[in-house]
């Protein structure tokens, strides 16, 4: 039985939806309540998993010492502008040792601690991929368990695992969040 599930945050991506002449980095900005977008994913993170990597451009100081300051460990990708399989396999080989991982995305600041857990926990009890469900809905972020780290390592380009949770067999864990399907892509997602 799996007992060690990290918890990876991807925050390496430029935001381009949002502001496309990229200068207000969209991770940094204040949702309705005031904290940053970033900040709110990484919190919901921590608040159940005790190690928490998230990833951020090799440029990216003022996201870097934020998440640090609240407890990440950052890890700095020098190719993340490659897409998010790089931030992914960058952060999975500092902690390929683990039992499962818990892959998040730091533009969705809304998926709550109990979400999270849930997908701990299918991970825990044998679930190779888990993915929460929504009124319908499968959303993020998405659990993997040891079974699947070799294809994980093995990504490349812009579509992230999806390949790899379109192809095998996944255990939906039914969750009362609506914000697993809720990113930021735009200003006016803040509120």
């Amino acid at each position: 039985m799996a007992s060690d599930i990290v918890g990876i945050l991807l925050a390496a991506g430029r935001g381009r939806r949002f502001d496309p002449e990229g200068v207000r980095n969209k991770l940094l900005q204040p949702l309705g309540e005031g904290s940053p977008v970033v900040a709110a994913s990484a919190r919901h993170m921590l608040a159940v998993l005790p190690r928490v990597v998230a990833v951020v451009r090799d440029d990216d100081d003022a996201t870097a010492a934020l998440l640090a300051q609240l407890g990440c460990e950052v890890a700095r990708c020098a190719d993340a502008d490659a897409g998010m399989a790089a931030s992914l396999v960058h952060a999975l080989r500092q902690v390929a040792q683990a039992d499962g991982w818990v892959v998040a995305l730091g533009d969705m600041p809304r998926v709550l601690p109990s979400t999270i857990a849930a997908l701990r926990q299918a991970v825990c009890e044998g679930a190779a991929i888990a993915a929460p469900v929504y009124q319908s809905k499968r959303g993020n972020p998405i659990a993997f368990g040891r079974l699947h780290l070799p294809e994980l390592l093995a990504l490349a380009g812009d579509r992230g695992a999806r390949g790899i949770v379109n192809n095998n067999p996944v255990t939906d864990v039914a969750v009362d969040d609506a914000g697993i399907l809720l990113d930021i892509d735009t200003p006016s997602d803040l509120r």
